[in-house]
């Protein structure tokens, strides 16, 4: 468990999102808590598929490969070889075997080895929580 833990650029406890800059914006626990660069709570992605704020609020639902927002409405796709798709099928990017995060363009956005990919969907490109990319 202490492999787990990490603690760089202000970021502590779980796997480290960095932006396009190598910068740490964020980190992820084993459980799904999101928090940002200070560290503090910005919210949970949790086993069941709910989303939600750090105020426990349902921000949105992972159902198996598709995203829903709060209103249960589908905005996107993450399917199992990293690729990611809005409501209207139109490429987002894609997140890497090794972590790296790449928009439409096939441009590096950020970084995120080690975090579940269907976390560092959720977080680069649904943009679900509040983080300064």
């Amino acid at each position: 468990m202490m492999t787990m833990i990490l603690s760089m650029g202000g970021v502590a406890c779980g796997q480290t999102i960095r932006n396009s800059n190598n910068s740490a914006v964020a980190s992820v626990s084993t459980t799904g808590e999101v928090r940002n660069s200070s560290n503090s709570l910005v919210g949970k992605i949790h086993s069941n598929g709910d989303i939600r704020d750090a105020n426990n609020r349902l921000i949105g639902r992972l159902d198996g490969n598709t995203v829903r927002n709060a209103s249960n409405s589908a905005i996107g796709y993450i399917y199992s070889d990293g690729t990611v798709r809005n409501s209207s099928n139109s490429l987002m990017g894609k997140v890497g075997e090794d972590g790296t995060v790449r928009n439409a363009n096939n441009s590096a956005i950020g970084y995120a080895k080690g975090v579940p990919m269907h976390y560092v969907a959720l977080i680069f490109f649904f943009n679900l929580f509040p983080l300064a990319f």
